[in-house]
């Protein structure tokens, strides 16, 4: 959206907000950034060869060209620049860049996070193959350009699929995570681990979601779909109890860490499908006060919904990067006894189409 302003972007958003959300409740104004540049703490490229030299960059919308990138505008700047160091380092090492058609050569991304707070920066090398040439000398080559990188990691990935990470991976320097500090509380980032990406904003996010929550310090939360346990740990502080449930086992495991990390003694997290988990939950006629759900871009599937509306929350905070499907779950909820008392658009991601909203349902 770089042929807009910045404000101009903002009420681009808004609007696109009010069509979708406002027949439900009214739309607060869009929360937007104060500096909306180089904010993408996680920045990850592609590697592939054209006219016999090696690239890195994204891949054209809908395609797997990859789009040459040395820097982005909305992308960290020292990941970038790591990036184009390993893409220059990669020759005198003698390693190839992947190639799809032929399914030959070995590094297929590389993919850099960095603690917004803490500073520290973990990069992960994504190989066909789990033989890396000379990975400490490369490795030693990197933090000489770039002494402040914290953790390497090479990830295997030796399928032919979209997904940029495969199942196994190994550190080849420091602890294979990071950590960084969100809303007063620290927490462990592995390379597969679902993190905001623009913590800025994600402060803005997590404080409008909890404060909408209302939470009382006899309650049972519930953050569904919660990854590393932000959302869950966050509202600990003003909750009962917090029960996180997610189905990746490595967020899971860095849940629980993060938990103890934080002396957080009042959140449990469970590796499991939410919705399956909700209608155990049900059937056991146990209670959960409020609902944190902060689904994919697809939304919730109709399975998770009806285990939802059978635990019978008194709130539901919905947290959406898609407002066209969180549209079609309001419409779901309203349907079975849920009113939306707030709506929240705040800007995560400046300069693109999308948009984070929270609502706040009620039951009855």
């Amino acid at each position: 959206m770089q042929n807009m302003s910045y404000k101009e972007q903002l009420s681009w958003k808004q609007k696109r907000v009010d069509i979708l959300l406002s027949r439900f409740c009214r739309v607060s104004p869009i929360i937007g950034m104060e500096n909306p540049l180089h904010y993408r703490n996680k920045v990850q490229a592609a590697f592939g060869f054209r006219r016999g030299q090696i690239i890195s960059g994204v891949y054209q919308s809908g395609t797997h060209r990859i789009v040459p990138v040395d820097s982005c505008m909305i992308e960290d700047e020292k990941a970038d620049a790591i990036i184009v160091s390993i893409r220059n380092l990669l020759k005198s090492f003698k390693i190839t860049a992947y190639d799809e058609d032929s399914g030959t050569g070995l590094l297929r991304h590389v993919l850099v996070r960095r603690g917004f707070k803490s500073g520290q920066i973990m990069v992960v090398l994504v190989t066909s193959s789990p033989i890396l040439p000379s990975s400490k000398n490369l490795v030693k080559a990197l933090l000489s350009e770039h002494p402040e990188i914290t953790t390497v990691v090479q990830n295997v990935n030796p399928y032919n699929t979209n997904l940029v990470l495969g199942p196994n991976e190994k550190p080849l320097y420091g602890a294979g995570y990071i950590e960084d500090t969100l809303c007063g509380c620290v927490f462990r980032i592995s390379p597969s681990s679902f993190y905001q990406i623009n913590p800025v904003q994600t402060e803005v996010l997590y404080g409008k979601a909890v404060g909408l929550a209302g939470l009382c310090c006899n309650e049972t939360v519930i953050d569904a779909y919660c990854g590393i346990g932000t959302i869950g740990i966050v509202a600990s502080k003003s909750a009962g109890n917090v029960i996180g449930i997610e189905l990746n086992r490595d967020a899971v495991r860095d849940a629980v860490s993060n938990a103890k990390r934080n002396g957080v003694k009042n959140a449990r997290f469970f590796c499991a499908d939410a919705g399956e988990f909700m209608l155990e939950m049900a059937k056991d006629r146990q209670k959960a006060d409020v609902v944190f759900m902060d689904p994919p871009r697809a939304g919730s599937d109709e399975k998770f919904l009806s285990s939802l509306v059978r635990l019978l929350p008194q709130r539901i905070v919905y947290i959406s990067c898609n407002p066209e499907t969180q549209e079609r779950d309001m419409k779901y909820l309203t349907k079975n006894g849920y009113t939306a008392k707030a709506i929240q658009p705040v800007d995560m991601f400046p300069f693109t189409h999308h948009v984070e909203t929270v609502v706040l349902m009620s039951r009855g």
